[in-house]
């Protein structure tokens, strides 16, 4: 197949393009802190199994269903999957580079992460101490050969695959223990020597005490290996009529801890008849992609791998800048009234958004507050002052999304919560996630009921707002407001249809508005004037979407791609995307504003949004993207935007090849986006 006719990437390899992202972070030496790439290989850890858990799961499913007709995007699923495991292998590689690159690197910095064999006696003292204390009551070892069926192996969890031999009766016997990372810490630190700092994994732990473990059986040598089974996460929906959405989504996510298993990661020097023996009990096959690994598993807790050692080592702190517009102890409904203002978090500081709740919940002006929930934090600052306004005796409308993948039992959690103070809660709509970041708190001033709204990118969440970079517009604009007012009766009264003309809400309107100004962007080209078409988002997926550019592209629309993860579209081949620049930007802060700007002849369109560019977010959710009409704020995103688009540091270039090369530029100064737009932002606090 000829470039011009290969036009779009397919998404699964393209996630694995934005995965390379990740771990490319992790070998960053120049620009990254050494604990901070170790948190980067948790970081990609992480993302490999909730993708093996989704993406790689409905692959299987369609190869199990055998129907020679499928495809995804042009591909047959069973060639698909083994361009996956192919990638996958070759990341994987790279991966255990990376680690042992690292565990060199911190030994030069006198922080050694060290095994079982490695411990001085005085080490050993305390390792067997603390496995008798405070790790053997939370094992529980299995004996393989007595038993009728094969353990069951949790999703998360990782394992010691063990092998007993005893060498005079040329016998062996196989166990498992589930490694307690529930319970015990992962990272467990030892008594310092001088300026030598030691760490080592509980695993580790564990097989130095084996012997002690199974020291009732006659054997000589006691060996363990970690094995992990990743299982498929989709829900299985019921149908049952008789039961609630609720009740189905508990049993929904019951049902996703007994999954289908979609991948199995071994340490590539496990004892092979061992591995033989695990593999036939639990009947994988090369389609469950088998994966050699290195002695550790689980890296997503490496996440939270502590930061120890000198303070260069980690990055710097720092502290979100207050906004210039609000005062403090000053009221936020009063500002909004005035003028409209976005919030950049992590630039900016998210309390802010808590302060204007807080505000609400005890303002006796206010008699109702909307909010939508898709995530939120596990102590959440923002249902808290929504629970505080119900016993103000305001009314509390919550639109919780139960289906948000793997928050459903923290959401279920909430809902309840806030049903036992009087919340009414909305469940939205069962096939149709309710996925917009919407506030809305109506105001009684004057005899009249008045609107004040936030519109955001991001989730209402405290814990990702100091990670995720994210925009929410403040805003009283009764052309917004009253629009944000008409989404809420929605979800109150699912029967009664909306119009809008200022919002731009899926799954109804999103798709034919966006195609209206692409189109728009097309007529101005071929009339000669200028047109351009500027895009932030984390997926661009939607075929038809990705199609409409490209005919824009032919017309002569300049168009400009920001994509931190997937995108399905090719740039630069000609005559179908040669005015087409894409790149991604991966680094300190996770990006995920969805931003739009249309040229416009000039007279530009901004918008910001919660949905990126995907079947599922235009056409099976509900999603809401909101104009900016202040100039102040448009000129903020630009500013934005031209920062972004000179990053020769973090920036990436997407392409037909995926290899993730680096943006350069003949300029020698490093431009880093992250660090130049918190330096911004405090500027703007201190302009007139």
């Amino acid at each position: 197949m000829g470039k011009k006719r290969q036009k779009i990437i397919n998404r699964e390899l393209s996630w694995l393009s934005f995965n390379e992202r990740v771990l490319q972070e992790a070998e960053d030496k120049k620009h990254v802190p050494l604990i901070e790439r170790i948190h980067f290989l948790g970081i990609f850890s992480n993302n490999l199994d909730e993708f093996f858990k989704v993406r790689v799961a409905t692959i299987k499913r369609m190869i199990d269903i055998q129907e020679g007709k499928q495809r995804v995007e042009g591909e047959k699923p069973i060639r698909l999957m083994n361009k996956i495991q192919k990638k996958v292998l070759k990341l994987q590689n790279r991966f255990e580079t990376a680690f042992h690159n690292i565990l060199g690197e911190l030994e030069k910095h006198n922080i050694f992460i060290i095994n079982e064999k490695e411990l001085n006696p005085k080490q050993e003292i305390f390792v067997r101490k603390y496995f008798k204390e405070k790790i053997l009551p939370e094992l529980s070892p299995i004996m393989l050969h007595n038993i009728a069926e094969f353990p069951y192996l949790k999703d998360k969890s990782i394992y010691l695959a063990i092998k007993l031999n005893n060498e005079q009766k040329k016998e062996s016997e196989y166990a498992l223990i589930e490694i307690p990372t529930d319970s015990v810490p992962r990272f467990i630190e030892l008594s310092s020597e001088s300026d030598r700092k030691f760490i080592i994994l509980l695993e580790d732990i564990i097989r130095f005490a084996l012997e002690d473990v199974f020291a009732i059986f006659e054997f000589d040598t006691c060996e363990g290996w970690t094995i992990k089974l990743t299982r498929d996460a989709e829900l299985d929906m019921d149908n049952d009529v008789s039961q609630s959405f609720l009740e189905q989504i508990s049993k929904g996510v019951m049902g996703r801890k007994t999954g289908q298993p979609v991948r199995f990661v071994f340490d590539n020097s496990i004892a092979k008849d061992l591995l033989d023996f695990i593999i036939k009990k639990i009947k994988l096959d090369e389609a469950n992609n088998l994966i050699p690994g290195g002695r550790y598993h689980n890296f997503k807790d490496f996440i939270n791998f502590p930061d120890i050692g000198p303070k260069e080592l980690i990055y710097e702190r720092t502290r979100p800048v207050w906004h210039k517009l609000v005062e403090y102890n000053k009221s936020i409904l009063a500002i909004m009234k005035q003028k409209d203002f976005m919030l950049h978090v992590p630039y900016q500081d998210f309390n802010v958004f808590i302060g204007l709740l807080q505000e609400a919940s005890i303002d006796p002006k206010v008699r109702e507050i909307s909010l939508t929930i898709y995530r939120v934090a596990d102590n959440s600052k923002v249902v808290n002052a929504l629970m505080n306004a119900c016993r103000n005796g305001k009314q509390v409308n919550v639109v919780i999304e139960l289906q948000a993948r793997f928050d459903e039992e923290a959401n279920i959690y909430w809902s309840r919560k806030l049903e036992e103070v009087g919340a009414n809660i909305f469940f939205g709509i069962p096939r149709l996630k309710v996925h917009a970041k919407l506030l809305n708190i109506t105001r009684i001033e004057d005899r009249h009921l008045v609107n004040y709204s936030c519109v955001s990118t991001g989730n209402f969440h405290e814990g990702t707002a100091y990670v995720y970079s994210d925009l929410t517009l403040f805003t009283a604009d009764p052309r917004i407001t009253r629009e944000v007012k008409k989404v809420f009766d929605f979800f109150a009264n699912t029967y009664r249809n909306q119009s809008y003309r200022h919002l731009i809400v899926s799954p109804l309107y999103m798709r034919k508005k966006f195609y209206r100004l692409i189109d728009n962007e097309i007529q101005n080209a071929q009339k000669g004037n200028t047109s351009k078409i500027i895009l932030k988002i984390n997926n661009l997926v939607d075929k038809e979407i990705i199609y409409k550019l490209y005919q824009a592209n032919n017309a002569g629309v300049e168009i400009v791609l920001i994509i931190r993860g997937i995108c399905s579209l090719i740039p630069g081949i000609p005559g179908i995307s040669e005015n087409i620049k894409a790149i991604s930007i991966v680094d300190k802060f996770l990006e995920h504003a969805r931003i739009m700007i249309f040229h416009n002849k000039g007279d530009e369109l901004y918008f910001i949004s919660s949905a990126d560019w995907m079947g599922r977010n235009l056409d099976r959710r509900i999603e809401v993207a909101c104009p900016l009409y202040d100039k102040d704020i448009q000129k903020e995103i630009k500013d934005m935007i031209e920062i972004q688009m000179h990053d020769n540091v973090k920036a990436r270039i997407i392409n037909e090849e995926q290899d993730n090369i680096y943006v350069t530029s003949e300029d020698p100064k490093e431009i880093r986006s992250q660090f130049e737009l918190y330096e911004y932002y405090k500027r703007k606090l201190f302009e007139n």
